[in-house]
């Protein structure tokens, strides 16, 4: 059912955790349908600079958010708000048709944290 890509993201998941000062969190997707995504980042100068997650569901939701930290490690913000689930499937060289869907959770819980991490420096430029 999966490629061998696929298999070495879900059995040896790189950047797993978390970070427990990060900038950003997002955490996307439900308990419902299965999976859920949570983001971590850490930024210095407009620029993810470590990135962690947890994933709860299948192998493909773990392998997405296995190669997607690989894939937005040093990008710019703005760079990483454009990942998209295209650029995930083809990097662990496709998905099963019925888990293609497991490759939103990334660019959905990348944009929430950064979100977050925004959210967050608005705040602290206002407090005294």
């Amino acid at each position: 059912m999966y490629n061998e890509t696929v298999m070495d993201h879900f059995q040896n998941p790189r950047n797993t955790g978390e970070i427990t000062d990060a900038d950003g969190v997002g955490k996307v997707g439900s308990a419902e349908c299965g999976d859920i995504m949570i983001m971590y980042i850490k930024v210095k100068d407009n620029r993810l600079v470590d990135v962690k997650y947890k994933t709860f569901g299948c192998a493909a939701a773990i392998a997405t958010g296995s190669i997607a930290s690989e894939m937005l490690m040093g990008r710019t913000l703005e760079e990483a708000e454009k990942l998209t689930s295209e650029e995930i499937a083809d990097a662990l060289f496709g998905l099963p048709e019925k888990k293609l869907h497991c490759s939103l959770l990334a660019p959905d819980a990348i944009k929430a944290a950064i979100a977050d991490y925004r959210s967050r420096s608005t705040s602290e430029s206002f407090s005294v």
